[in-house]
């Protein structure tokens, strides 16, 4: 007895290759247009599905560039859990998370970021990751005319300072603990971040 189909899901089989294909057509698409150039209709059609299955599979755009990247951690989330508690703490919790979340996987980030640079392309992934993902959820939080500029410094920040742990190992920040960096830097980037309260 042939097993029924659950409507608006491929069938088991085909799943991985519409997944790939998606994959494909999006990581095609985000090259060439970069990530507020390309829609999702744009790239369901290049693979030749339903729009409705790349939301199925991916949720929205951002989720589908991470997908892109196969990062052994999802930022979207990580970010996310960051910026629902609001501006106040902010600094704390991100440097933590990104460290807690990054320091399992240097090899990844350092790969990332020689690849970035060997290319010098405006919409290489991880520049995408940055502006649309990273910056675009501080754009949430942070508040003022100056907002798009803070959240331009912190993403700076957070990079460089990843730069000089994962990738040149500059001593003693590459082996410095976790909550030393979180102690010593948080407060700088606060600043930055500022405050939930106004006067």
């Amino acid at each position: 007895m042939t097993a029924r189909r659950t409507r608006g899901r491929p069938p088991a089989g085909d799943a991985a290759d519409r997944r790939t294909a998606i994959l494909d057509a999006a990581r095609a698409n985000f090259a060439a247009q970069g990530f507020s150039g390309t829609s999702m209709r744009a790239i369901a059609r290049d693979a030749g599905v339903d729009v409705s299955l790349i939301s199925h599979y991916f949720g929205d755009k951002a989720g589908l560039l991470v997908a892109t990247m196969e990062l052994p951690v999802n930022p979207v989330e990580k970010i996310a859990s960051v910026i629902e508690d609001g501006p106040d703490g902010m600094a704390e919790r991100l440097l933590r998370t990104f460290l807690t979340a990054w320091d399992p996987h240097r090899d990844v980030f350092s790969s990332m970021y020689r690849t970035t640079l060997s290319t010098q392309d405006s919409q290489a992934p991880m520049l995408q990751l940055a502006r649309e993902v990273l910056i675009a959820s501080l754009l949430k939080v942070l508040e003022g005319d100056d907002r798009e500029l803070r959240a331009a410094l912190i993403a700076s920040q957070l990079i460089g300072m990843a730069t000089l742990r994962y990738v040149v190992q500059m001593p003693p920040l590459t082996e410095a603990p976790i909550e030393e960096v979180v102690r010593l830097h948080a407060p700088a980037m606060q600043v930055l971040i500022g405050s939930g309260a106004r006067p």
